[in-house]
């Protein structure tokens, strides 16, 4: 009877701890597909992921126990740019504060194409 139950605990304690490992292998995935997604705050367009430096081995490890916690990738996301600013986002959201980013490419092509219209109908008057 003894027996049966050490075998039984092992059993439960093997289960548990494979469990274990396969949910940190998951929450580690889920933090590279992060970290993937994130801007390196020391190097120039470098995401988390590719970065070697200090601070970014640190946030990777900050993602990993966030998500370790139960923490989802909205809120980590939310929880890292009030500490950095959307500058660690390489998508940055359509706010009013960044809508100028979001506008001035058409903006750029309007003036651009009003320019353009305004020298051929210039060089079609010279003819």
């Amino acid at each position: 009877m003894l027996l049966i139950k050490k075998i039984l605990l092992t059993l439960l304690l093997l289960f548990v701890f494979t469990s274990l490992a396969k949910n940190i292998e998951l929450e580690k995935e889920k933090m590279r597909k992060l970290a993937a997604e994130l801007r390196c705050v020391v190097c120039q367009n470098q995401s988390l992921l590719e970065s070697d430096s200090q601070i970014a081995k640190d946030l990777k490890e900050l993602i990993l126990e966030m998500y370790m916690r139960g923490k989802s990738e909205s809120e980590i996301k939310l929880f890292l740019v009030d500490r950095y600013g959307e500058f660690i986002l390489f998508k940055p959201t359509f706010s009013f504060n960044n809508i100028f980013l979001w506008l001035a490419p058409l903006f750029s092509f309007l003036v651009l194409s009003f320019i353009a219209s305004k020298k051929l109908s210039f060089f079609k008057r010279e003819k």
